[in-house]
């Protein structure tokens, strides 16, 4: 009993290292759970909503749309639980210029169900539900109307632009027809799409440069009103797919499974299927045109016929009749009266030569019967004219059906390719990363300072552990004391790590999400196992240090611990050695000097303390500094072009014209720019580049046009750049690097997320789905989005000869359709705030389809998510330095109480005695400042290498001011405890403490 009276009297008196100890392990428990279970509950919220709307696991787009037999094959494939048809289709409306919007048939078949905010669903035609983002920027409200107007048929079928045909077949195969929505629309209900969780009302800036979205708004209506047979696509429920956490591979590779098999023969059968169904009914509209015709030519042939019969008829009768009188009268005038009479009594033979020279002459003779003649002629020439013009056009229709119906392609997507979806996940996952990363250093940090406060606890009991052990007690049950001291302040500062942990933090950045996303039925949630083994590692490293203390001092015999500990043997620190500079130190400042070196582990427990926590605070700077720096460094700096101008193709020319015509380019170059995929060539594996694979990333493809190679250095700084360590890379000279037709130009962001380098294999993805592997020729600095840059020549290489491999030799390049150039990069006149508006204007001409200003660009670029938690990291850790310096520099009295003691004695006053233990601490902080400002460069530098979010790479920035502020911040933190410290300094007393130890 006397033992546990004993323990609990020490226990209270080292109340401050038990304080020490709870506050860095609560630190670090927060740190390491409070940012995942922040994503945690993100992650968790956001799968819920996922299942309950039933956002579909994969969807099925074509160029051609998808029939009904399309949808009778999805259904057939193994794994897949559900399949949902969807009609949509585009539509403009005035609001405040032209605007876009997509009008989206609500599933009957529980896929992709919006979520209804506010009002009531759209039951009836003509009604719709509109997103947030719709209400704010209309001004609309409930019951408002609003009157839309379709788009041409290029975008009925398909999201993509490359569906239709030269004679439209695209519209119809016989019976399918295009989708179409009523205009007339009364707003019923504000909803939430599924597909796209981004707050209208939050930090919507920051994800500007992450929206994939090809219109500005979505309407949803019920399948009442809509017709047409035709579907804009297919949406996919996977069989088990709901009962994984759709942001875990185990989703992923369960999804992959159906995927693969809709792309082996599903999708080749179908698209074979679907393109003949095109052939078929191209050819079936020109047999139908040709029998048309051909009756039409029969009935105006017909009705020419009878008209000539009825002249010819007329003419004969004028022969015969003439023919007659010339008889007659030739037989008045002859002798014989008995022939006249015979002439007179029948009527005249004539021959058939005889008979055309009259009607010739009878014809002539009349003006009315010649021009009734030349009428009949001419429209026999014109029917004969039409005959054969017809003909030859439905000969060219037939020769040209083939060529004029593209191959019809599939694209089939998954999750990953909704906007929304893949932003909201790689904004969660760089969080999540940093989470996993911190606790590390600070339960470094919780070692080495329980080791500090536990071996002086240790020391400063060993002669009362001596007469413990030499009174019988085990050693085990005289380390106990200690032990389970470190294990109750590990337990308390954890538990209350736990809270802040599991509430605390993650409530802080769940505000900060929420401003970004809409997630409803967001709550906070408890993961024992998670927070049970946090604890265990903060515990498991405390009471190592604990235990390592105890062997240090308790594998001496009992006699020895009850003696007083003999002082460290003098020996001479390296600065004696320095005759110049030793010799002009002062007596204190020597004094000073040797204390510092003399004592090892004082030196390296400190300085590495504080330099431990320095670091956290300049990497938590640096990131902060890397990514405000990302918008200026690349729309700035890497895009040297001030706008850039994108259009439909059909609409190209006209765009160009009309960017001309505004007077306010400087310099320009045409380009074309597509969407798609870039794909680690996979080894062995020569077409379909996914074995082996490493990922995939999707593209900007822009391709330059072969005459104006060298001036795409102009718009765009080329750099090459390598692989570098700690988070930089070797970037080369600029200009060095030139656009050649031996390969592409990968940006840095894609090639850094994949592990792509100069030479590598890739595999790219036109706008078209078609597919190539290419070479990678150079890699090229780039910090936002993943442009691939390829030659005029280099991309028909590339895709021509991969979409028709069978013609390809009897295919001339003179034949090989050119491509059309349907961007322009360009420099402008003005000033940014010009620019900025003159890219608006431009994007309200119905030519254009997207006009981004780099100089908006670069001014509105934000991360605010991972500012929020670089504020929290730096918050925790400039706490974590508190905690240090208080626990070091209250270890540190506590061994040199009586040398405090003596100071006294010798007549030191109070703050002469501050001046010689504080310059102490605050050289050891200097020291472990200058240690930790290159350190946490270091650290940052491998923090933000982790940080792989699509189209994005991390170029480490650290700028002298976060420096500063570190160094400046750790310093103040160690003025801050001399506060604490002087007030223990001045209790010291004197004579006590100087009484014999014995």
């Amino acid at each position: 009993m006397a033992f546990v009276k004993d323990m609990l009297r020490m226990w209270a008196h080292s109340w401050k290292r038990f304080i020490s100890i709870a506050m860095i392990t609560l630190l670090g428990v927060a740190v390491l759970t409070g940012i995942y279970a922040g994503c945690r509950d993100a992650f968790r919220s956001t799968d819920r909503f996922f299942d309950a709307q039933g956002l579909h696991d994969v969807q099925v787009l074509s160029t051609a749309g998808l029939s009904n037999g399309d949808i009778a094959a999805l259904r057939k494939v193994n794994g897949v639980a559900k399949v949902q048809a969807e009609r949509s289709q585009e539509v403009t409306f005035d609001l405040d210029g032209r605007k876009s919007a997509t009008m989206q048939e609500i599933g009957t078949n529980g896929i992709d169900q919006p979520y209804l905010q506010e009002g009531r669903m759209p039951k009836k035609a003509g009604e719709i539900a509109v997103t947030r983002k719709f209400i704010r920027d209309s001004g609309k409200r409930i019951g408002s109307r609003l009157t839309v107007i379709p788009e041409s048929a290029s975008s009925d079928t398909s999201d993509t632009s490359d569906t239709n045909g030269a004679d439209g077949t695209n519209e119809t195969n016989g019976t399918d027809e295009a989708p179409s929505f009523p205009t007339k629309l009364t707003i019923v209900g504000v909803v939430l799409d599924p597909q796209n969780l981004s707050n209208p009302d939050g930090y919507s800036a920051m994800t500007s440069f992450r929206s994939t979205a090809t219109t500005d708004y979505t309407f949803f209506a019920p399948s009442d009103g809509v017709t047409g047979t035709l579907y804009t696509s297919a949406t996919l429920l996977v069989k088990g797919a709901a009962a994984e956490s759709t942001f875990d591979e185990s989703y992923e590779n369960t999804v992959k499974q159906v995927t693969d098999r809709i792309d082996g023969t599903v999708k080749t059968d179908r698209q074979k299927a679907r393109r003949q169904e095109l052939l078929d009914a191209g050819n079936k509209k020109i047999a139908d045109a040709r029998a048309e015709a051909d009756k039409k030519f029969a009935d105006a042939q017909s009705q020419i016929d009878a008209n000539r019969q009825q002249f010819n008829q007329q003419v004969d009768q004028i022969v015969s009749m003439q023919a007659g009188a010339a008889a007659a009268g030739a037989a008045a005038n002859g002798a014989n009266a008995g022939a006249a009479a015979a002439a007179g009594a029948t009527t005249p033979q004539l021959d058939e030569t005889t008979r055309e020279t009259m009607r010739e002459t009878i014809i002539a003779a009349s003006p009315e019967l010649t021009q009734a003649k030349q009428q009949l002629d001419q429209a026999q020439s014109q029917l004969n004219e039409q005959k054969a013009s017809t003909e030859h056009t439905l000969k060219t229709k037939e020769n040209e059906l083939k060529t004029s119906i593209p191959q019809v392609r599939w694209y089939v997507q998954d999750r990953q390719s909704l906007g929304g979806f893949s932003a909201l996940k790689s904004d969660l996952d760089s969080i999540q990363s940093l989470g996993n990363a911190f606790p590390i250093v600070f339960l470094l940090v919780a070692v080495m300072m329980s080791l500090t406060a536990m071996a002086r606890m240790v020391e400063e009991d060993r002669s009362l552990i001596g007469t413990y052990v030499g009174l019988g007690y085990g050693r085990l049950a005289v380390a106990s004391r200690y032990l389970l001291f470190a294990l109750l302040a590990c337990l308390v500062g954890g538990g209350l790590g736990l809270i802040a942990g599991f509430l605390g933090i993650p409530a802080f950045l769940l505000v900060v999400l929420q401003g970004m996303y809409v997630m409803p039925g967001l709550r906070l949630e408890y993961d024992w196992l998670y927070g049970s083994l946090g604890i265990a590692l903060f515990v498991v490293g405390v009471l190592a240090a604990t235990i390592y203390a105890c062997v240090q001092e308790m594998r001496q015999t009992p006699a020895a611990l009850m003696r007083p500990k003999a002082p460290r043997a003098g020996s001479r620190i390296l600065l004696e050695r320095i005759r110049p500079v030793w010799n002009r130190i002062g007596f204190l400042g020597k004094v000073t000097a040797r204390n510092i070196f003399r004592f090892k582990s004082r030196l390296i427990m400190t300085v590495g303390g504080v330099a431990g926590c320095t670091a956290l605070i300049v990497c938590g700077l640096a990131i902060n500094d890397t990514v405000a720096d990302l918008g200026i460094k690349q729309y700035r700096d890497i895009y040297q072009y001030d706008l850039m101008v994108v259009s439909d193709d059909s609409d190209a020319s006209a765009m160009r014209t009309k960017v001309a015509s505004d007077g306010r380019v400087t310099s320009s170059l045409d380009v074309r720019i597509e969407s798609g995929d870039l794909t680690v060539a996979g080894s062995g594996d020569g077409d379909s580049g996914k074995a082996g694979s490493s990922g995939s990333e999707s593209i900007q493809l822009v391709a330059v046009p072969e005459k104006h190679l060298s001036d795409l250095g102009e718009m765009v700084t080329l750099q090459p750049v390598s692989s570098g360590m700690l988070g930089t890379s070797g970037v080369g000279k600029t200009g060095s690097l030139k656009l050649d037709d031996d390969g592409v130009i990968v940006a840095q962001s894609a090639a850094s997320a994949l592990g792509v380098k100069a030479g590598s294999k890739v595999r790219l993805t036109n706008g078209d789905g078609v597919q190539a592997t290419a070479k990678v020729s150079a890699v090229n600095r780039n910090l936002i989005g993943s442009d691939v840059y390829v030659s005029e020549t280099y991309y028909a290489k590339l895709f021509d000869s991969k979409d028709a491999k069978n013609t390809k030799n009897s295919k001339s390049s003179e034949d090989s359709e050119a491509l059309t150039w349907n961007a322009m990069l360009a420099k402008l006149s003005g000033s940014d705030t010009s620019q900025t508006d003159y890219a608006e204007s431009l994007e309200e001409d119905s030519s254009v389809m997207k006009a981004v200003s780099c100089a908006h660009m670069a001014d509105s670029f934000k991360f605010d998510l991972m500012g929020a938690v670089v504020a929290l990291i730096v918050a925790l850790a400039g706490g974590l330095a508190l905690v240090v310096l208080f626990t070091l520099a209250n270890t540190n009295v506590s061994e040199r109480v009586r040398e405090m003691a003596t100071l006294k004695v010798l007549g030191f006053f109070d703050r002469e005695v501050h001046h010689y233990v504080n310059r102490e601490m605050m050289i050891l902080t200097v020291m472990g400042v200058i240690l930790g400002l290159p350190l946490g460069r270091l650290v940052g530098g491998m923090l933000t290498m982790a940080l792989n979010m699509p189209s994005l790479y991390f170029e480490v920035e650290v700028k002298p001011l976060s420096y500063v502020i570190a160094a400046v911040a750790t310093m103040a933190f160690a003025l801050l405890v001399q506060l604490f410290v002087n007030p223990v300094l001045d209790r010291i007393d004197p004579i006590s403490s100087l009484k014999s130890v014995e």
